[in-house]
C-alpha cells in the first residue's frame, strides 16, 4: 500500500546568537546554518524528483 503525503509543513526556528546565553551549545556560524537548509533543500528536491520518476 503506498503512502501519499498531500502535504508537509517545515518550521525551524533560527534564533541570533547575541540573543541566548553563553553557556547554551549554538551553532557558531551563520555557515552551518546555512548548511542545515542546503541539506534539507536536497533531501526535499530528491523526494520531488523521486515522485516525478514514478
Amino acid at each position: 500500500m503506498a503512502v501519499e503525503i498531500k502535504e508537509i509543513v517545515i518550521r525551524a526556528i533560527i534564533s541570533d546568537a547575541s540573543q541566548t546565553d553563553k553557556g547554551s551549545p549554538t551553532l557558531d556560524t551563520g555557515k552551518e546554518q546555512c548548511d542545515i537548509v542546503q541539506e534539507c533543500v536536497h533531501q526535499v528536491l530528491k523526494i520531488l524528483k523521486k515522485k516525478t520518476l514514478r
